[in-house]
């Protein structure tokens, strides 16, 4: 248009700048601004308000509040817009002092102020504003509802939300499609598999929204079966419902489900999205299919998604599961704007592989580069200290974390320590440990299972005995109590005991878990366990087995009939 040499107006502005705003693009809004200034629009309220709202979008809000401040005329649109400016950039101080001082607040304002504050997480100040505005007259609509359910959903906040449905229904809103939706997001989210159902059947007006809500509910039970049902049912299938799926599958232990779901989901023809990618490489570090992961990571790169930076510490993580160390450190370089996951993920992954050392240089140069490490940070350091009987640095480690970083220990970091001391044969220092922090953070189960598996170790009968019954006593139906304990029995000769155990073990109901081993051939994961020889090559197995050990009992032997 510019080049054409023809004059823009203030409808192209207010459009540029729209275009600017939802592409959060600032320096292009920014030379927008400057050309509204050349051809001496900047006093046409349209296109202030354009402006205002384009900076709000970009999360510049000072530069909004200066429009704002340098308008003559303003109206409602104009409060609304520097409002949203503040919310979004998480300003709430400077937000409720505009909210404050607005000649009239409108339904708009109000809802930007409780969606602000939904995005925060704070369901209270979004209840005591929804009180207020009820208090000042002006009634709560659908959007209004929408947002101050979904915080109850984010936060878990279940009585308060049950709350909040009452009022729904009392309004006359229960009918409106967004409110629903919501409502039944909330029921999902925590797992109200019942409620979610009264409610997805109550109405005849359901969206896509609905029914991927209905899926998330019955995946969060661990019902992959009710959830399948209701992906088969629904009208149609978009991303969203096969990403449900797959995060589903993943979540719930069935990684080779989750695989084949985002296979099916390509050859459908949608296109998938960086969360699909996401909960997919999930599903391959849960399985340790290094072959689907490399595939994986073929397609995230075909679909540009390789610079996102929560597909990148997937990545590092998948690759660190699967065995693959040299692809996880690569994994964690080709990150460019690593965050603090990122950093985790790498440690985390030198840790798995016993590279304790390594794990602490990460550590390091995480602090170098200014990241300040979290609760998650330390769990992942003492861990691989744990492993490699580093016992002096997880030491440092533990009190670094309270004195420098002021982090309380919880129940993992103190679980981490006693395994590490009990592991060292440092039983009495270990239980000392224990004692001093369980009763404050409530981490008695994960540290006596840490103290009886050392025990167990070191042959240790009078503090084993100790912990297995304590276990038993707070997690009757735990099988590592029973096993660990009977094992110990066992090295220490007194088979009666071992035997009783068993015994109770057995009245209890509970069953131990069998091991398994698998090895993933031509695309297919193949498991085996001990006692079951349901595979139809066992045979094969067990000759190439014997052929294997023969060879290596006679490498001398050279077979005259061969």
């Amino acid at each position: 248009m510019r080049i054409s040499n023809a004059t823009p107006d203030h409808f192209t502005f207010t459009a540029t700048l729209s275009a600017c705003a939802a592409a959060s693009s600032l320096q292009c809004g920014a030379t927008v601004h400057g050309l509204v200034t050349v051809f001496g629009y900047q006093s046409y309220l349209p296109v202030n308000n354009a402006l205002v709202d384009m900076y709000g979008k970009c999360l510049d809000p000072f530069s909004a509040n200066r429009v704002f401040e340098e308008m003559r005329l303003r109206n409602e649109v104009t409060w609304c817009s520097l409002l949203f400016a503040y919310t979004k950039s998480g300003l709430f101080d400077a937000a409720r002092e505009v909210f404050c001082v607005m000649p009239r607040r409108v339904e708009i304002a109000w809802n930007v102020m409780i969606l602000g504050y939904t995005r925060n997480g704070e369901v209270q100040l979004c209840l005591g504003l929804l009180r207020e505005m009820k208090e000042s007259l002006c009634p709560p609509d659908q959007w209004t509802f929408s947002a101050v359910m979904s915080a109850c959903a984010e936060t878990l906040e279940f009585r308060c939300g049950c709350m909040l449905h009452a009022v729904i229904i009392k309004s006359g809103w229960s009918s409106s499609v967004e409110v629903k939706n919501s409502v039944l997001s909330f029921y999902a989210e925590l797992g109200c598999l019942d409620d979610a159902v009264k409610v997805f059947e109550s109405g005849n007006m359901l969206t896509q929204v609905s029914w991927n809500a209905m899926i998330d509910a019955y995946m969060k039970l661990g019902n992959s079966h009710g959830a399948l049902r209701v992906f088969q049912l629904s009208p149609e299938q978009n991303i969203v419902s096969w990403t449900s799926m797959i995060s589903g599958y993943a979540r719930n232990g069935h990684g080779e489900e989750a695989a084949v779901f985002f296979v099916e989901m390509m050859r459908t023809g949608l296109e998938p999205d960086d969360f699909s990618f996401a909960a997919v490489l999930h599903a391959c570090s849960n399985l340790a299919l290094l072959g689907c992961g490399e595939m994986f990571h073929a397609c995230i790169i075909h679909y540009g998604f390789h610079a996102y930076v929560f597909i990148g510490n997937g990545l590092v993580n998948m690759y660190a599961k699967c065995g693959d160390l040299k692809g996880s450190i690569r994994a964690f370089h080709e990150i460019l704007h690593k965050d603090l996951v990122s950093w985790n993920a790498m440690l985390f992954a030198f840790g798995l592989h016993g590279k304790a050392i390594e794990s602490l240089q990460v550590f390091e140069q995480m602090v170098v580069t200014g990241f300040k490490p979290d609760n998650v940070t330390f769990i992942g350091l003492l861990m691989a200290c744990s492993h490699s009987g580093l016992i002096g640095e997880s030491c440092a480690l533990f009190e670094s974390m309270q004195r420098i970083y002021g982090f309380s220990p919880e129940k993992d970091h103190v679980a981490c320590m006693v395994d590490m001391l009990g592991r060292g044969g440092y039983l009495a220092e270990a239980k000392k440990l224990a004692d001093k922090y369980c009763s404050l953070y409530s981490a008695k189960t994960s540290s006596c299972e840490a103290l009886l598996g050392a025990c167990s170790a070191h042959g240790d009968l009078g503090f084993g005995k100790h912990f297995g019954e304590s276990l038993k006593i707070t997690e009757p139906h735990n099988e590592t109590s029973y096993v660990l304990l009977s094992n110990l029995y066992c090295a220490s000769g007194q088979w009666k005991e071992a035997e009783m155990v068993r015994k109770r073990m057995a009245d209890q109901g509970v069953k131990k878990m069998p091991g398994c081993s698998w090895i993933e051939v031509r695309n297919e994961v193949l498991c085996f366990v001990a006692g079951k020889n349901s595979n139809p090559f066992m045979d094969k197995v067990y000759n190439t087995l014997q052929y294997i050990n023969f060879e290596i009992r006679n490498p001398y032997f050279v077979d005259v009939n061969g």
